[in-house]
This record gives C-alpha cells, sequence and structure tokens, in this order.
C-alpha cells in the first residue's frame, strides 16, 4: 500500500511540473518571404518626371535564417517599376536589388508574449547591390544601397504569418535620375525610395514553432517547495504501519488512507493547469481531477473549494475574471460527473503573486486550480 501510495504522489506531482515547462529542444529557423505592394521613389527626379503617390508596384522574394529567437539574417531580392502620372512626361523604369540584411524580432525583444501571441514586430536593416534601367540609357546604372523598415506579423498558424512592412532604400552612387532623362547631380546617397507591401511568411521545419513566436525563458524555477513536500510525504508514509498481505483490500479503504489522500489534496498535490490566457485545462492535469474525483464519490459527505488563479500577466480585474472562469469550468467537470453543485464551492484569487513574474515556466505554474476538501 506504501508503495501504491508514494507511486501515486511522484507521478502526479513530476506529471505537472513536466506539463508546465515549455521544451526548447527546437524551433523552426528558416522562413520564405513574399510581398508585393506599392512605392514612392522620391529623389532624384528630373523636371517634369514623377510618379503617383504611392504608385505601383513593387515585389519582394526573401530567404530568412533566425540564429535564436531574436536575431537573424535575411537575403532578399526587390523589384520597383516607376511609371509616369498622367500630368508627367512618360517614362518607364525598372529597378532591381539584392540585399543581406540583419533581422531583430522586436515582438521578443519587447516581450509581446505578456499581452499577445497572435501580434508581432520584425525590424530589418542592410545593405546591397541595386540596378536601375530605363530606355532612355544603355545598359544599367548600378548602385549600392541601405534598406531598412519595419514589419508587423499576424501570426495565421504555426507555418504562415500575415505581414506588413514598410521599408524605406537609399541608394548611393546613382548617376541617373529614376525617369531615366538625365545623369543625377550628386552621387552620394541621393536615391531615396518607400516601399510598402502586404505578403506572408511561410515557416520551414519540422518543429511546431517557428523562432518569431518562440518564448525563451532563462529563469530557472525552484522546485525546492516541491521537492520538500514529497520528502515530507514520503517520511509520513514510512510510519504508517505496513499491512498483511491478507487484509490489503481491507486497508484501502480504511480512515487512514482518506485521511492522507486528503491531505494531499489541501497540500496541492494535485492541482489543474491552464495554459496562457486560457480556460480549460491541459490534458496533463486529468489525472487530478481523477483523483479528487474519486475522493468525493467515495466521500459523499465531503465538500470542495476550487481556488482558481491566474499568472500576474495583465490587470487585477482582468485576472480575478480569469481565475474565476477556470475554477467554474473544473467545477462544472465534477458536475457532469455527477457530484452535486452544492458540495462545490467557487474561489477566485486572480494573480498569484508568491510566484515569479518575470519567469516564463514559473508562470505556468501559477496559472491553475486549486483544491480545498472539507
Amino acid at each position: 500500500m506504501k508503495k501504491i501510495v508514494m507511486t501515486l504522489a511522484l507521478a502526479l506531482a513530476l506529471t505537472g511540473v513536466h506539463a508546465q515547462t515549455e521544451s526548447n529542444n527546437g524551433f523552426n529557423k528558416w522562413s520564405i518571404e513574399l510581398a508585393g505592394g506599392l512605392n514612392k521613389p522620391q529623389r532624384p527626379f528630373s523636371e517634369n518626371y514623377f510618379t503617383s503617390t504611392p504608385s505601383p508596384f513593387v515585389a519582394d522574394l526573401g530567404v530568412r535564417y533566425m540564429f535564436n529567437n531574436k536575431f537573424g539574417l535575411k537575403v532578399d531580392f526587390g523589384y520597383n517599376s516607376f511609371t509616369a502620372k498622367s500630368s508627367s512626361l512618360d517614362f518607364d523604369s525598372k529597378y532591381y536589388r539584392v540585399d543581406l540584411q540583419a533581422v531583430a524580432n522586436l515582438g521578443r525583444i519587447m516581450n509581446f508574449e505578456t499581452w499577445t501571441n497572435t501580434f508581432g514586430l520584425l525590424g530589418h536593416a542592410g545593405f546591397g547591390y541595386g540596378q536601375l534601367r530605363n530606355d532612355n540609357f544603355k545598359g544599367a546604372d548600378e548602385v549600392g544601397n541601405f534598406i531598412a523598415g519595419v514589419t508587423g506579423q499576424i501570426r495565421l498558424s504555426n507555418r504562415i504569418a500575415l505581414t506588413g512592412d514598410f521599408s524605406t532604400i537609399l541608394n548611393a552612387s546613382q548617376d541617373r535620375t529614376f525617369d531615366g532623362a538625365y545623369v543625377a547631380d550628386n552621387r552620394g546617397f541621393s536615391g531615396l525610395i518607400f516601399n510598402g507591401t502586404v505578403g506572408l511568411n511561410i515557416y520551414l521545419g519540422k518543429n511546431t514553432k517557428h523562432a518569431d513566436w518562440t518564448v525563451i525563458s532563462n529563469d530557472n524555477v525552484d522546485l525546492s517547495p516541491l521537492e520538500n513536500k514529497i520528502a515530507e510525504l514520503e517520511n509520513k508514509i514510512k510510519n504508517i504501519p505496513a499491512p498483511k498481505e491478507t487484509i490489503i483490500e481491507k486497508q484501502i479503504a480504511q480512515p487512514v488512507d482518506n485521511d492522507l489522500i486528503k491531505k494531499m489534496i489541501n497540500d496541492k498535490y494535485y492541482s489543474v493547469y491552464f495554459d496562457f490566457n486560457k480556460t480549460t485545462p491541459i490534458e496533463n492535469s486529468t489525472a487530478a481531477i481523477d483523483v479528487v474525483l474519486n475522493y468525493l464519490r467515495k466521500n459523499p459527505s465531503a465538500s470542495l473549494d476550487l481556488v482558481g488563479y491566474a499568472d500576474q500577466v495583465g490587470s487585477a480585474q482582468y485576472n480575478e475574471k480569469l481565475s474565476n472562469t477556470r475554477a467554474n469550468n473544473v467545477k462544472t467537470i465534477f458536475e457532469k460527473a455527477g457530484i452535486a453543485s452544492s458540495r462545490l464551492n467557487v474561489i477566485a484569487n486572480g494573480a498569484d503573486t508568491s510566484i515569479q513574474k518575470d519567469s516564463d515556466e514559473a508562470r505556468r505554474l501559477a496559472r491553475r486550480v486549486t483544491f480545498i476538501v472539507k
């Protein structure tokens, strides 16, 4: 009997901790970026030449690699079409470029995960090579360029994100105006182009998430309280007299075991956990629910407090409402299993301030419902 109870306690305790620790074994690092939209070449232009504001069109194709969930590199190819506005002298120019850019995941750097898992933000900047072509001159005007921009993201799934980008391109050593009619006067960073695009990030790889949406915490959860509880439980079990083989079944039903299970429930060995901003228990919490449910069935005179908690992300008012909903959802599970509503009492404790706010792993342990048997 000792071995059975001890095994149950250890298994559920370790299962609960394991369920709350996000695996950092790997995340996808490669992505393909496709985008198209409008542009505005700002300068240089010859007199009486200009484009609409904005004007069609620009296309972009890129391949990105993230070293971690915050920084990476991308290579991208861009194409711009510059055509005359109705009131301008006629021209038709093409601009081609290839760039190597550094990428910063501003969403992870600024901890967007504390308020959203859907929206992201990337910053990018780099240098490259470009060519301006026009029928007004032979060959191509070859330029160096500097590009910088920001990309907003909306995650549609773990494989696709919708993007909106605004970028600025500065051309160096641009010999021709964008209309191609004349030689430009300034060979410095005289060329200026604004691009606005919408597109898709397509994530590649065998892992579930891409680096763009992966949260990594370097904090370690302090497991010493859990270890102390397990050691205390082990000592208590050692003091229970060993039953004879012939009366094991009777010992299982004796009050000492009910008291032990009750103490384990009240000492929070059995808790129900939730994902961030969710009110449905995670799958691994079903074992804890089963233990408490079995106790209530075997002890029809017992009542139960269901105490809901949230982590410290968000306002106090929102966290109180969230913790209440979590506790009520667990109560509904017990009711559907045949436990009378009059035996179940919901308590909303809001955010658990005893657990570290800055540790992602600790916040996972805070999002829970615990039980008090009366």
